[in-house]
């Protein structure tokens, strides 16, 4: 291709790539590619950009061009005696077919009649939108006014495009035969001498590297590695939250939640058919928690009900990751006596994972969702610690505006739900829950008596959703989820406080 266009170019002073390709029954594209490779050799040819302004049809406008217009269809369907106008209405196209029909005065209403009829108020027409049409197809435009071209182009059966070519003339260093370039510079044409009478590539510095194959992270994932930072900065330890499945005791029973709650109930959560039940349990542990069910204890008369181990033993996807709080305050409530009594170490730990709840999906809830959680024990807190430490987490996450909501939790007293200003939805929801855990959930674990449990927790999809903009959840999980959002999602960082 490139030695035809050298050849033509030899035998004429100038032509255009576009006449060119025709010339050569081309891909315009393919012309161009070949005039890239001659001037990647030197200054054989010049090639002046030019552009030109062109009309051309849409998908639409070819249609018309070869059907008639939408009006001069609907004035063929309407018979001598009329039509009914609802009925007319319900054919395609045919509010843009009535509406000009009715401008070009070619139709009538006649509303003497019940129903109204449309009929013919001329014998015959002439479709002079498909005869310009037609000749736009053809590459003629020159009949059109500039006024028919705005109305076809807002009926958008036309659009404008810029056609962009070359002119090609012979350059100063014009020959009929292409220099191979070369493109390593050698050590034995260094040693020899021969770069010096050798013509070499020049080097796109302004071309992009192929892009490495790799996956991507999810706008979740990103905003959990910045959540998690946030954490462990604050001093906090991250817990194991490896087990999707628990029992209702660790889920419901052991954080003082009545086995008569509704949230227990099949419509709230997801319970697991096989295996069915849990069979180990911590036996001291369990009769403790079984007291303070039925009869009370530690300053509370309990609930007042027959506790029963089956329901307890029932197997669910979990609902909140407090189940695995409840574990790890446990197993650190077994330590020997003596350090815990003598020299309590304060915990702070937090866990971002997945939980599942028999929710009515909309625009801000899924029935599977991560939960950020966080707790804090040691001696003497209160709820303005629990307030301050809610301040200073929101700030490092960029979310000022929050409000607090007095709520009722069974394993928390005071509770608050936390919510935030969306501006996408510009509304206030709801991101969390919080409260400060009762005696009744945590001396039965054996922790010592004065220790307070302060502890909060957060969908992270409801951040995420404020931080990249979305205000449907289910464009951000899910199965209409778009993968290329997911490609081209930035890095999240969130407005941290120095």
């Amino acid at each position: 291709m490139a030695e035809r266009i050298l050849k033509y170019l030899s035998e004429n002073d100038e032509v255009n790539s576009l006449k060119l390709a025709e010339i050569f029954n081309e891909d315009h594209q393919k012309v161009v590619g070949a005039l890239k490779s001659i001037q990647a050799n030197g200054d054989l040819v010049i090639a002046e950009p030019v552009s030109e302004k062109n009309i051309e049809l849409t998908e639409e406008g070819k249609l018309v061009a070869e059907n008639g217009s939408h009006e001069a269809n609907l004035y063929n369907l309407v018979p001598e005696e009329g039509t009914p106008q609802a009925d007319l209405m319900k054919l395609p196209n045919a509010k843009v077919g009535f509406s000009k029909a009715m401008s070009n005065g070619w139709v009538l209403v006649d509303k003497s009649a019940n129903p109204p009829l449309v009929k013919r108020k001329v014998p015959q027409i002439e479709d002079l939108v498909q005869e310009q049409l037609k000749l736009v197809a053809s590459g003629d435009h020159s009949k059109l006014t500039d006024k028919e071209k705005a109305d076809y182009k807002k009926r958008k059966l036309i659009q404008e495009i810029v056609v962009k070519s070359f002119l090609l003339k012979k350059g100063p260093e014009f020959s009929l035969s292409l220099q191979k370039l070369e493109t390593d510079l050698t050590s034995d044409m260094l040693t020899s001498g021969s770069w010096k009478n050798l013509k070499f590539k020049e080097y796109n510095f302004d071309a992009l590297g192929a892009p490495p194959s790799s996956g991507f992270l999810h706008p979740l994932l990103k905003v959990r590695a910045e959540f998690r930072q946030i954490f462990l900065e604050m001093g906090f330890k991250e817990m194991d939250t490896t087990n999707y499945v628990e029992s209702s005791f660790w889920n419901f029973d052991a954080l003082f939640q009545p086995q008569q709650h509704p949230a227990r109930d099949a419509h709230d959560t997801f319970f697991v058919s096989d295996p069915q039940r849990s069979d180990y349990f911590p036996e001291f542990y369990l009769q403790k928690v079984k007291t303070v069910h039925s009869k009370g204890g530690y300053g509370s008369q309990g609930y007042g009900y027959n506790w029963k181990l089956e329901e307890a033993q029932k197997n669910l996807l979990r609902t909140h990751t407090t189940a695995v709080s409840a574990r790890v305050l446990y197993k650190y409530a077994q330590m020997p006596r003596l350090i815990r009594k003598k020299n309590f170490v304060p915990l702070k730990l937090f866990s971002i994972d997945k939980v599942f709840r028999n929710e009515t999906l909309d625009a801000t809830h899924l029935a599977e969702f991560h939960q950020v959680e966080g707790v804090i024990a040691d001696y003497n807190l209160t709820l303005g610690d629990l307030i301050g430490v809610f301040a200073a987490f929101f700030e490092k996450i960029g979310i000022t505006q929050l409000q607090f909501k007095p709520a009722y939790n069974p394993y928390t007293e005071p509770s608050m739900e936390i919510f935030c200003f969306h501006p996408g939805l510009d509304k206030w929801i709801e991101i969390g829950n919080s409260g400060i855990f009762r005696p009744e959930m945590l001396l039965p674990m054996g922790l010592p008596e004065g220790v307070v449990v302060i502890a909060w927790g957060l969908s992270l999809e409801r951040p995420t959703m404020i931080k990249y903009g979305f205000n449907n959840i289910r464009d951000l999980v899910g199965p209409k989820v778009d993968l290329e959002m997911v490609q081209k999602s930035p890095i999240c960082r969130l407005d941290k406080i120095k």
